[in-house]
């Protein structure tokens, strides 16, 4: 099918990546393109498989999935990255968001709802929910006084509406639930969020997240 998207999964324990391969493999809208065993193997991966998500494990032997994310965002259009852990504690984690990574999953996630996290990132939309989104951001967001001056002067630059919809994005909205408030079409908030991309020089949303959280938006 031409609309699946195309996900690469990268753990180094056969066992995870043919269990995830089995899980995800049966949805009809994802199509497992490829796997990789360490970090240092994501390059020749994504070049060979084009994947528009990876799935990809924090913690690997060679290439830890925080060097093997940094490498990707690099790229000119790079695939969204979905960070796999064990443990939600794991600041590695948090450390893999605030260098571009489009969000995170336990590895113990039910299976439809990793399918539904692929579908939202490949999407451009955030993979978690605003619960859980506003909890992560509010751990990433306890940066130094100098991120969040930076933060600030970045906000600064903005209109009155791209700051509705970077403190909106910044509380765990989805797309639409900014559409909604805002009383905006979704088209619009696309665009919102695309400007605030190029703006504020952001990876992804959960940057602008963080930034908004970094300034004092939200």
């Amino acid at each position: 099918m031409s609309d699946q998207i195309r996900v690469l999964i990268v753990d180094d324990d056969p066992l995870v990546r043919s269990g995830l391969a089995m899980l995800l493999g049966g949805a009809d809208s994802i199509r497992i393109v490829g796997e990789a065993a360490d970090g240092k193997e994501v390059p020749a991966a994504v070049d060979g498989f084009r994947p528009d998500v990876v799935l990809m494990d924090i913690r690997m032997p060679e290439v830890d999935g925080l060097t093997a994310t940094q490498r990707l965002r690099k790229r000119a259009k790079p695939p969204a990255v979905i960070v796999l852990t064990t443990f939600d504690t794991d600041e590695m984690v948090f450390t893999a968001l605030r260098h571009g990574a489009d969000g995170f999953l336990l590895k113990d996630t039910p299976p439809d709802e990793i399918i539904r996290a692929i579908g939202l990132v490949a999407a451009g939309e955030a993979m978690l929910s605003p619960t859980v989104t506003r909890q992560v951001l509010d751990r990433l967001s306890d940066g130094p006084g100098g991120e969040r001056a930076s933060a600030r002067e970045a906000i600064e630059s903005l209109t009155d509406r791209e700051r509705e919809v970077a403190t909106a994005l910044g509380q765990g909205y989805s797309n639409q639930q900014i559409a909604d408030r805002l009383h905006m079409s979704l088209a619009t908030v696309k665009a919102y969020v695309s400007r605030l991309l190029d703006k504020l020089d952001a990876e992804n949303r959960v940057q602008i997240a963080l930034i908004a959280r970094d300034a004092g938006l939200t």
